[in-house]
């Protein structure tokens, strides 16, 4: 009987260990380029999302590399831009966030003082999705 119990434990322990690894290395995967100006979102390796956003303009920067969120907002107002509604925003780098915006005329091209903006409805499924996963996101931007 104890070897049954035994045995049991083990695969329990066993399905709990790959279960708890499998849920331990689910993200969200935000990848955006800077020269297609699009974002592409994948959950789990796949991809659930292609937006058009807005990064950079001329004299300005978006930094690249690979981030974490460091914080959330469902609405910050930007302290350095007259007051500006940053709606869903996703801060990566200190100041620089991906947030909605209501320009969405410009969407496709750069035209932000270095934040990502992408339409409000697509910041708040987004804001969701990374809220969804605890914080476990990366965002990538590349050229």
């Amino acid at each position: 009987m104890s070897v049954v119990r035994y045995i049991v434990g083990m695969a329990v322990a066993v399905f709990a260990a790959v279960s708890l690894s499998a849920t331990a290395q689910a993200e969200v995967d935000v990848r955006v380029n800077l020269s297609q100006q699009r974002m592409l979102v994948y959950v789990d390796g796949e991809l659930a999302y292609s937006w058009p956003v807005s990064t950079a303009r001329r004299g300005y920067v978006t930094p690249k590399g690979v981030y974490r969120p460091q914080r959330m907002a469902r609405m910050h107002y930007s302290r350095k831009y007259n007051n500006s509604p940053m709606p869903y925003s996703v801060f990566f780098r200190g100041g620089y966030a991906i947030h909605g915006t209501t320009a969405t005329r410009r969407l496709g091209r750069p035209a932000s003082h270095g934040c990502i903006r992408l339409a409000t409805g697509n910041a708040r499924q987004l804001y969701h999705l990374i809220k969804d996963f605890n914080g476990n996101a990366r965002i990538r931007i590349h050229a």
